[in-house]
């Protein structure tokens, strides 16, 4: 018997998925929600083997209710009615999709997947590379600038690379800190959100601190040193990053 959870806010999506689950697919138990908020605790407590999700929702979109999840151990379907430029996206990614109206041999076809992997341990770590290296994808696809996908405060913020001055560790929390003065918190480890800054302008300078080195300003010695960014900030060195620390800067 696989669990499915439904998320949509359209009560016709819901029942319609709902109604080819049942006619099509054995061994299935579903559930419904027509809420993000409120599946935010369904997941956790009924633990589901299969979600469809949808992307956008007047609550919440998908992308941010994935964002504040504290349980990831499933196999996530999105359905969704993007562009052509986003469905690529969704292809390189190896992120599962369905085209609304949903088709009944598509639809076969995806749980047939997710049966295929049943025996198989899902990794929350494996779905959680495959939503960020779709999060680029769609940046990098529907716009010439490529933007980076942060979800914060129930948002989600398209960040241009310039802006970001630095990012510091806070325990579980981020702080990304803008050129504008604007402050991020994100409820991601800074490991976690150093997957979105895969870029050769970022760099990792302490267990605490991943700067931008266009906003270096000054460099203070000491045991590790410090740096002093463009918005005022301090970020400390690591001894073991110091060297190739220098090398990107240019310093003797």
């Amino acid at each position: 018997m696989y669990k499915v959870l439904i998320v949509d806010d359209e009560k016709d999506a819901l029942e319609a998925l709902e109604w080819k689950l049942n006619t099509y697919i054995k061994d299935v138990e579903i559930t419904l929600c027509n809420s993000p908020i409120k599946a935010l605790t369904l997941i956790n407590e009924i633990k589901p083997d299969i979600v469809f999700l949808d992307i956008h929702m007047p609550e919440m979109d998908g992308f941010t209710f994935l964002d504040k999840l504290s349980h990831r151990n499933f196999n996530l379907i999105f359905t969704t009615a993007h562009n052509e430029f986003a469905i690529k996206a969704f292809k390189v990614s190896a992120v599962d999709y369905l085209l609304k109206p949903v088709d009944k041999d598509e639809l076969i076809a995806a749980v047939d997947k997710v049966k295929l992997t049943k025996e198989q341990p899902k990794e929350e770590n494996a779905l959680e590379n495959k939503l960020q290296m779709l999060l680029n994808n769609l940046g990098t696809n529907t716009s010439s600038n490529e933007k980076i996908h942060i979800s914060a405060d129930g948002k989600v913020y398209l960040l241009e690379k310039e802006e970001v001055v630095m990012m510091e560790a806070d325990k579980s929390y981020t702080t990304i800190y803008l050129n504008n003065g604007q402050e991020i918190v994100v409820s991601k480890t800074l490991k976690e959100v150093e997957k979105s800054f895969q870029f050769p302008r970022f760099y990792r300078v302490h267990n605490s601190y991943l700067i931008n080195l266009d906003h270096v300003k000054e460099y203070l010695k000491g045991l590790g040193g410090e740096l002093i960014m463009s918005n005022g900030k301090t970020a400390s060195i690591s001894r073991s990053k110091k060297a190739e620390l220098f090398q990107k800067l240019y310093l003797d």
